[in-house]
């Protein structure tokens, strides 16, 4: 009894490992071959993949998986980044204060209840950002009111590789 009490701990700990290192592994962006010739440093947002590429010259890109849009929240654009935050303060747009009336009208930042997560990166145009998140089991769906969500580390990783100006598409 001793024996498969030790070799089940083992094989929670293994099993545990192999958990962290594929979050781990899905939580990094990596860096791909591309067709199209976007500026070094252009965001481009593929909606439909559920991917986000930062350009970063000769035919490269890195991709990180993030998500997007519901059905009827998704837009499609050309934007640049207004602003950059870390741990940003959230204030639901009327949109989403509509349909979850008991939100209040402020969330600070870092709050576990706030949804902007370790970083945003607002969007000029319009109340969108590319953000972090507090619920990273939506990453790679079609989540939110139309902001581009993305696992925190990915998004602390994008905040450090971009300026204020920054070309986003969405398409």
């Amino acid at each position: 009894m001793r024996g498969s009490a030790v070799l089940s701990a083992v094989s929670a700990a293994i099993f545990g490992v192999f958990v962290l290192a594929s979050h781990a592994a899905l939580a990094q962006g990596e860096t791909v071959t591309v067709k199209e010739n976007f500026a070094p440093g252009t965001i481009l947002v593929r909606t439909s993949e559920r991917q986000l590429y930062l350009f970063i010259g000769d035919g490269r890109a890195i991709r990180y998986p993030v998500g997007v849009g519901r059905e009827g929240k998704q837009w499609s654009g050309n934007s640049h980044i207004e602003g950059k935050y870390i741990r940003p303060d959230w204030a639901p747009p009327d949109v989403i204060r509509h349909d979850h009336p008991d939100l209040p009208k402020l969330i600070r930042g870092g709050a576990p209840q706030n949804p902007m997560g370790a970083a945003a990166l607002s969007l000029a145009g319009g109340e969108y950002a590319i953000h972090g998140t507090n619920k990273p089991e939506s990453i790679g769906h079609f989540v939110s009111y139309g902001c581009i969500r993305m696992y925190n580390d990915d998004i602390r990783d994008l905040y450090n590789r971009v300026r204020v100006g920054t070309r986003v598409v969405v398409e």
